[in-house]
């Protein structure tokens, strides 16, 4: 990265981290209760040229490269909310992005532009009742009828689900497999498609919706790519979601070590600061150490995917370390909370809930240390 394109990249941060200290911190409690952030937020985020910076500069984007996306995560991270940071990417990142890499030039115009401008709110529709890490056995299904296709079926864990003015959805056009699966750009009002929030125990922010489709006439034109095609877009795009997660847990993790070690400072106990105990200095001691070894990761399969270099194996293993290192990093800071940290009104508490789901989105461990075994020919 040259001097000049790092110095734009730190102006990016600065001016979000401005950014989510007045416009976002104040209202997180607020909007983890709604659960939902208000559509005003993308608004917000599209006048000052963030909610775009790695969409085309031809339909109103920054052109940036995927830095960018990682700075602008890293700052909203730091509002205390993760779902604040999720229901930003899940429109920006995942929904948008995917018809940007596939779309033809007309849905790019009407959907790229609008989700650029805050405009119109994007979600990713891939995860089903019964088709999670399985993606190739995804059953919702769209069939052609003259210019429509029609679709049947459900979706499931949907982030801004019942916010978005579209969804970027998976169906199955053919056969079964992989091969068989396309994707369709489907309007939010479209007429059969209903949406229920759900509760979560984590990332209350994030809008999380399961969606039914019950005879939805969507135009053939928003097909997204070509017919049967759909399933080599969705793992391109993964690479993206999964270098968002990892980021994502890299900052949260960095979040709840800088929250524990105020705290280690401040609470005392037998007389002294819980930091006067070597014990809790050797414990936080530890949690930087992996802290800074899941982000020199995160930070080298960022690399290789800028410069287009194959990174499957390197990303998986980014998000797959980072989002463990996250989880045991909540489980290590909420332990020097004690009871505190099981409380709703406790930053801590909060951020320690929040860890729960990282692991599990845009590909479970498990998921990640399949692919990475299959790379490095570590299967007989």
């Amino acid at each position: 990265m040259d001097s000049s394109h790092s110095e734009e990249l730190q102006l990016l941060r600065r001016s979000v981290a401005e950014f989510v200290d007045r416009e976002i911190r104040p209202h997180t409690m607020e909007w983890e209760q709604q659960g939902a952030v208000p559509r005003e937020l993308f608004s917000k985020l599209a006048a000052l040229g963030f909610l775009g910076v790695r969409l085309s500069p031809e339909y109103g984007g920054g052109g940036q490269n995927f830095w960018f996306t990682a700075a602008l995560v890293q700052e909203l991270v730091r509002c205390g909310s993760i779902g604040v940071a999720v229901s930003v990417m899940a429109h920006a990142e995942f929904a948008t992005m995917l018809i940007q890499r596939g779309g033809s030039s007309a849905l790019q115009d009407k959907y790229v532009r609008a989700a650029c401008a805050g405009r119109m709110i994007g979600a990713l529709g891939v995860s089903e009742p019964d088709a999670g890490s399985d993606v190739a056995a995804l059953r919702t299904r769209a069939v052609r009828d003259g210019d429509d296709y029609v679709i049947d079926g459900a979706k499931l864990y949907i982030s801004n689900g019942t916010i978005a003015d579209y969804i970027t959805t998976a169906v199955r056009t053919g056969g079964p497999g992989h091969r068989g699966i396309s994707i369709i750009v489907v309007p939010g009002d479209c007429r059969g498609l209903t949406r229920k929030r759900l509760r979560k125990i984590g990332t209350h922010a994030a809008d999380t919706a399961e969606l039914h489709f019950d005879h939805c006439r969507v135009p053939a034109a928003n097909l997204v790519g070509a017919e049967n095609d759909g399933f080599r877009l969705i793992m391109a795009g993964f690479e993206g979601e999964r270098l968002v997660l990892a980021t994502i847990a890299c900052s949260h993790a960095r979040l709840m070590f800088e929250e524990a070690r105020k705290w280690g400072h401040d609470r005392t106990a037998f007389a002294q600061p819980l930091l006067g105990f070597q014990v809790w200095q050797h414990r936080l001691a530890d949690v930087l150490t992996r802290i800074e070894a899941a982000q020199t990761l995160t930070d080298r399969a960022i690399d290789q995917y800028v410069q287009g270099n194959e990174a499957a194996s390197l990303i998986s293993m980014a998000k797959l370390y980072a989002t463990e290192m996250a989880l045991d990093t909540a489980r290590e800071c909420a332990q020097l909370y004690g009871g505190l940290s099981h409380m709703e009104e406790c930053l801590m508490g909060r951020l320690y809930r929040d860890s729960l789901a990282l692991t599990i989105g845009a590909g479970t461990s498990e998921m990640m240390r399949g692919i990475i075994a299959r790379a490095n020919d570590l299967t007989a």
